[in-house]
This record gives C-alpha cells, sequence and structure tokens, in this order.
C-alpha cells in the first residue's frame, strides 16, 4: 500500500469512537478535510449507464403527464417510497449506523425494499457509508465534498476508488454485516426485484404499455432514487448551516429535506446512531423513514432505537456549531414548554414511563 494511503479519522461512527462529554473528537477535524490531486480511471459502464437512466427518465417524465395511466404513476410513488425507507431505514440507520435493532421479518422487509432500490447491496452500502462518515470529506470518503459538488454527486461513482478510499474501507469494522444472513444472501434479487417486477405489474395488472411500465415505476423511479440519495451526499455537504459543529462540511438544508426527505445533515454527522432525521419532533413526524421506524416499534419489530439527550445537543451546540442553533434546535422560540414537556424526552424515557 503507498504511503499516502493512512487515512486519518475525521469522524464518528458509533458512540464508542466518541472522545468528548458532549460526544465529539477531542481534536479539529477542519484541518484534516483535504483533496489532493489524483488521476481518475474511468468507469465507463456507469458513466453510459447513468446517461441512459437519465436520457430516459426524461422521455419517462413526458410520458407520465402524456400516456400513462394514473395507476401506474401511483405505483411508481409507492415503490419509490418502499425503496426510500428500505435505504433510509434498513441499510443506513440500521445496517450501517446501528441506530436500532429490528426483529427478523422486519429485517427481512427492509432488506426486499433495499434490494428493490438497486443502490448496491447492503453491505457494500453500509461499508462504504460507514468509511464515508469515518473519513468525511478527507482522501478516504469515497464522495469526498472537498472534490466539488459533481464529484459528490455522483462522479465518484463514475472512476475507480483511490487507495486511500480502498484503505478506509479495510479499517471498518465489518463483523456484525458478515454474520448477517440477511444481509449476505440475497444478491440474485437485485435485478429482478428492481427491474422485472415494477415492470411487469402495471402490465398485467391494469393492462399499462410495456414502454409505460417500464420507463416510469422502472427507470424514472430508480434514477429519482438514487439521485435523491446522492443530493443529500452533495448539497447537503456544501449549502446550509452548520447549528452542532461548525468543523463538519455536512449542513442542515431545508430544501434538501423537502425534496430528498432527509436533509439534516449536520446533525447526522454530528450523532450518526440517533436514529432520528433531527432533534425537532415535528420534522421527525413528517419524514417517513422515521414514521416507519416509530410506527414498527409500536408494533415490536424495532427496538432498543437509540436517540441523543436534548442537554447533549445543547451542549455540543454550544460548544462547536455556528450560532444558528435558535434556528433549528430546542431554543426555537416555535417551540413553547408544553411542547418540549410532550416531545422532549428520549426513547429509553418513553420505554420506562
Amino acid at each position: 500500500m503507498p504511503p499516502q494511503a493512512d487515512p486519518t479519522p475525521s469522524g464518528v461512527l458509533f458512540e464508542t469512537d466518541t472522545q468528548t462529554p458532549d460526544l465529539g473528537l477531542d481534536k479539529d477535524v477542519s484541518i484534516l478535510k483535504k483533496a489532493r490531486p489524483r488521476k481518475y480511471e474511468y468507469v465507463w459502464f456507469n458513466i453510459m449507464w447513468f446517461l441512459f437512466l437519465h436520457v430516459a427518465s426524461a422521455y419517462g417524465i413526458y410520458l407520465v403527464f402524456t400516456s400513462a395511466k394514473w395507476q401506474t404513476n401511483v405505483f411508481a410513488f409507492l415503490v419509490h417510497l418502499c425503496c426510500a425507507i428500505g435505504i433510509g431505514a434498513g441499510s443506513h440507520r440500521l445496517w450501517t449506523h446501528r441506530s436500532f435493532k429490528a426483529k427478523t421479518p422486519l429485517r427481512i422487509l427492509l432488506m426486499i425494499w433495499q434490494t428493490m432500490g438497486f443502490q448496491d447491496c447492503i453491505f457494500e452500502w453500509a461499508r462504504d457509508h460507514r468509511t464515508h462518515h469515518k473519513y468525511a470529506d478527507t482522501d478516504a470518503d469515497p464522495h469526498n465534498a472537498e472534490r466539488g459538488l459533481f464529484y459528490s454527486h455522483m462522479g465518484w461513482l463514475c472512476v475507480k476508488k483511490s487507495p486511500e478510499v480502498l484503505e478506509g474501507g479495510r479499517r471498518i469494522e465489518l463483523k456484525d454485516l458478515y454474520d448477517d444472513p440477511v444481509v449476505m444472501h440475497y444478491l440474485k434479487m437485485m435485478p429482478i426485484l428492481c427491474f422485472v417486477f415494477p415492470t411487469i405489474i402495471p402490465v398485467y395488472f391494469w393492462n399499462e404499455t410495456w414502454l409505460n411500465a417500464f420507463l416510469i415505476p422502472t427507470i424514472l423511479r430508480y434514477t429519482c432514487g438514487i439521485n435523491i440519495v446522492w443530493s443529500v451526499n452533495s448539497f447537503a455537504h456544501v449549502f446550509g448551516y452548520r447549528p452542532y459543529d461548525k468543523s463538519l462540511n455536512p449542513r442542515e438544508n431545508i430544501a434538501v429535506w423537502m425534496f430528498c426527505v432527509e436533509g439534516f445533515h449536520n446533525y447526522h454527522h454530528t450523532f450518526p446512531w440517533d436514529y432520528r432525521a433531527t432533534e425537532h419532533p415535528i420534522l421527525n413526524m413528517l419524514t417517513p423513514t422515521i414514521m416507519f421506524i416509530d410506527l414498527m416499534a409500536k408494533l415490536g419489530q424495532a427496538y432498543d432505537l437509540k436517540t441523543v439527550t436534548p442537554e447533549i445537543i445543547k451542549q455540543r451546540a454550544q460548544r462547536t456549531g455556528d450560532g444558528t442553533h435558535h434556528l433549528w434546535g430546542w431554543d426555537d422560540p416555535e417551540f413553547t414548554e408544553k411542547m418540549k414537556l410532550r416531545y422532549g424526552i428520549t426513547n429509553s424515557e418513553r420505554k420506562t414511563a
């Protein structure tokens, strides 16, 4: 391995990684952010695949308004929603950050929905995302935002991984993923669930045309799904506020949240093991992934949901935030004392109440 491939952690993954009472690192990680010049090796298959997806999706948008049946459009949205939850609750919160635990039926359901989303297999998704958090915005970050908006959005998938990224991935603890049979034994289902089923169902159940069925609930839905996830990696790392830790590139971006329903990224990178999208209870109740996890908890399928207490959040915001916490956190004047009393308890307190 070349000498330069020796990445230094710039972020935390789990509670056990923290070094300060307010759950951070005891160093200034802003000095670690970098993007050394590198020679890119293009992955031409991915480039041509992405080109096809976006051109075909443009035509799919035209078909949505001109010839598709309403059932097809509704079906495409529902499939997209399932995929988003499979990735947001499954690959992301359950398997990457271990922010809650799930019983086998829920794990299988999330695996199916994540597979339908076809954003790589769970193992590689979780490995790359753990690497992203551990070495955020350094040369070991797979989609380092220091390399520009396009690179962090989709350019990183158009080139081969650098030695630093590969080495960073090797240093990530992955035993829990290797030991999980739900994670490791389903790869052959990916093309069937993502491309075959969403095309066949509209044709046989409401007599949609093959072209509409292929381009709308399959190609257009898939292209929208990947761009939504990419937008969090790109736009939410460049635009917005940093009320919790100003040394981190990720930001709170309400526009990204409105489009992607995931956009409170400074909070997430500051406390990545928290299953919630934000400390704001109202916004959590408007986030489908969080609503789904809460519903599964009530049904007994999800348990041990991890949260960070308001006291720790406030301490961290005061120590490392950019001063905008009054716009995003509990000190927002729009929160009344009654609302704080009702929504400000942690999950563990709810369990013992």
